[in-house]
């Protein structure tokens, strides 16, 4: 029989574990957390010092009853649930249900699930950290004080339904807010002029710079004409040659937010997914002989730091690997947050013995993409810098300057291995330039002048938006997959290209939030309030204190919203059109994806349609008609005429109101990897769109 018995949190977690303790531990999962406050009513009494009412979580008494049977017949119990603020709640609860001291050595904590990481963890085993119990006490019933309290309102004034918090509402304000400014934004007109120059039948490009003394901004036309006029003759003299040697640092290990950021740029997963994932690569792959192992470590961590053992195999790694000159000579600086959590390490992998290539036979096709963004990510983090020559060279033709700018890189280093990668750019490649003397004389082959309009900021993606949550210390690595997956469930928000866009109910719910509960939309008081939090962990203040500033003045709020909030009729609106199954009118309905056209006569005639929306430019194919945005069954969207189906024009890029200045075809907005690039359907032009 087993003298020992540990909790921790997953059936998967708790095979490998008891595996590697033997025969006189017996490990048992939880499933989470059994006890929470209940979701029938507020659960907090709020005359009472905001004591929590937790009760036994509906489905989980079996598994209560279970860890209770095992518990009597244990000498010692160890919890070991994750090593975080949510873990060690869940510790805490769970000894309170199995009559643990608290202050008895019962808490187990490991980032990583090896057989030398568990076995050092039971070592030293400690008493429950109270500030992290309580700093989770606190975030869980500030968030129920918000939600019980705003989401009724909402619901009776609203819709039912409906929900407010404080990350998901500072959220939603961002996208709208950037709808706003893309709404608002006005073009502005500029030009570029670019140079095709010859040296020894080496071609390269160099772009207008401006005149001998300044830089220079093209506006307009007739200042692109002033200085083509001004050039004497297709000879430039080199004036000006720099060179320089420029050094290019690796990225840190990751933490939870830089992985979503970067599994959504390289790996086109959803923030959801990669956590997803990510869990399985912790809680263990069955690797055949050595059993279920562990791959990554713990994967909820703002913190960059890692183990001296997991230095020195990864360094040792590198020198064998590639050679001693690849190895990092310095120790890259630490990165993170005011409230980064030290005890835990980066996200990286529990050997970088186990390369991806050796793992293709047992993990799933999106479990290699991750482990391997992971494994490339820190092996390229404690590599040498990339090693790059820059020059610089500007050519003169009187008084206009042009400038040419070239790279090549000299040792990659890191780059080896991994280039983290960038919101709408494309990676760096080489530029060579022929080699050029100052002095010389450079003929030109062809001048090219275009002309450019600014383009809006783009909307929020899931890595641009969870990157600026952290950057404004909204919400902590826990949290962010989570709000973006409920936003999306209320509605308040869909997915147009993989960039968020508010939907009309989303507008609605923040113009109410933010008309009588302005501090939750607030991003510097969402912002401060989160550093409140934390210091409740780092035992600074008590968590009563943080909850009772906040409480007092939002509970003003609360009764003012109740009696003053006006109710938004959300009313069916004639659509101007008949039924064609039943000849009952049609009407405008708000669903949970925004408006759409729905017969009158529902439920006997469930007819729907979805909504043209016109872009403002005439079709091109018939000359008649409007093109609008539609959406096809994938909810991909597309341009079609609105004269369908008399006209079949149709096209996956969005046209755009001016002609080709080259040729007077429509122009169309093409969507790269690197960004939006506007191009001509019948001839070659081309012009970068500027985001």
């Amino acid at each position: 029989m087993a003298d020992y018995l540990v909790i921790v949190e997953s059936p998967a977690k708790a095979k490998t574990i008891e595996r590697y303790l033997g025969k006189k531990y017996k490990v048992r999962a939880s499933l989470g957390h059994l006890r929470d406050l209940p979701r029938s009513q507020m659960g907090v009494d709020t005359e009472n010092n905001y004591e929590p009412k937790y009760i036994t979580i509906r489905g989980k008494g079996p598994i209560l009853q279970e860890l209770k049977k095992d518990a009597k017949k244990a000498k010692k119990i160890f919890l070991a649930a994750d090593p975080d603020r949510e873990g060690e709640a869940i510790a805490w609860h769970l000894a309170h249900q199995l009559g643990v001291d608290t202050n008895s050595d019962c808490r187990v904590v490991f980032n990583e699930i090896t057989k030398d990481a568990i076995k050092e963890s039971f070592k030293n085993p400690r008493p429950i950290d109270m500030d992290l119990v309580d700093a989770q006490q606190a975030r869980r019933i500030l968030d129920r004080l918000v939600g019980y309290n705003i989401s009724p309102i909402l619901w009776k004034k609203v819709k039912k339904g409906l929900s407010a918090g404080r990350v998901q509402s500072v959220a939603l304000r961002l996208i709208i807010d950037r709808e706003n400014e893309i709404k608002n934004f006005i073009p502005e007109e500029y030009w570029s002029i670019t140079g095709l120059f010859d040296k020894d039948k080496k071609e390269f490009e160099a772009a207008f710079y401006g005149d001998a003394k300044k830089k220079v901004k093209l506006t307009n036309k007739e200042q692109v004409d002033s200085i083509l006029d001004s050039l004497k003759g297709d000879s430039f003299t080199i004036a000006n040659v720099v060179k320089k040697e420029r050094k290019r640092n690796p990225a840190l290990p990751f933490t939870t937010s830089s992985l979503q950021q970067e599994a959504a740029r390289k790996l086109n997963f959803r923030a959801k997914k990669t956590m997803m994932l990510a869990q399985q690569l912790y809680e263990g792959i069955n690797l055949g002989k050595e059993g279920s192992v562990g791959l990554i470590t713990y994967m909820r961590t703002d913190s960059t730091r890692i183990s001296d053992t997991a230095k020195d195999e990864v360094k040792a790694f590198i020198q064998e690997t590639y050679g001693s000159d690849y190895v990092s000579r310095s120790t890259p600086a630490k990165k993170g947050p005011g409230n980064a959590q030290d005890a835990h390490e980066a996200v990286r992998p529990t050997s970088t013995l186990r390369t991806p290539n050796e793992l293709k036979a047992v993990l799933s096709r999106d479990q290699l993409r991750l482990y391997k963004l992971i494994w490339e990510r820190f092996v390229a983090s404690q590599m040498a810098p990339a090693v790059l020559d820059t020059v610089s060279v500007d050519l003169v033709n009187g008084d206009v300057r042009f400038r040419a700018n070239g790279s090549q890189v000299k040792f990659h280093g890191f780059m080896k291995v991994y280039v983290e990668g960038e919101d709408d750019q494309v990676e760096e490649k080489d530029r060579i330039l022929p080699p050029l003397v100052e002095g010389e004389h450079i003929k030109f082959s062809k001048i090219d002048p275009k002309q450019h309009f600014t383009q809006p900021p783009p909307r929020y993606s899931e890595a641009r938006l969870v990157k600026t949550l952290e950057e404004l210390g909204i919400g902590r690595p826990s949290t962010y997959a989570p709000t973006l997956d409920t936003i999306q469930k209320r509605g308040y928000v869909t997915l147009d290209a993989k960039r968020f866009v508010p939907t009309e109910l989303g507008e609605i719910v923040h113009q109410a939030v933010n008309e009588y509960f302005h501090d939750i939309i607030n991003i510097e008081f969402t912002a401060q309030m989160e550093k409140g939090l934390d210091n409740v962990e780092e035992g600074n203040v008590k968590w009563v204190q943080v909850i009772d500033d906040f409480y007092r003045d939002f509970e003003k709020h609360v009764q003012v919203a109740d009696a003053e909030m006006e109710k938004i009729e959300i009313k069916d609106e004639p659509a101007g059109e008949d039924c064609e199954k039943c000849s009952s009118p049609m009407v405008y309905k708000l669903g949970r994806y925004g408006k759409f056209m729905a017969c009158s006569n529902f439920p006997d005639c469930r007819n729907t349609k979805t909504i043209m929306k016109p872009i403002g430019v005439t079709c091109p194919s018939c000359k008649d008609g409007q093109v609008v945005e539609r959406k096809g069954k994938t909810k991909r969207v597309f341009y079609g005429c609105d004269r369908y189906p008399e006209c079949e024009y149709v096209s996956w890029d969005k046209p755009i109101a001016r002609p080709c200045p080259k040729c007077e075809s429509t122009l169309v907005e093409k969507r790269l990897k690197k960004g939006v690039q506007i191009q001509c359907t019948a001839c070659d032009y081309k012009e970068d769109a500027q985001e």
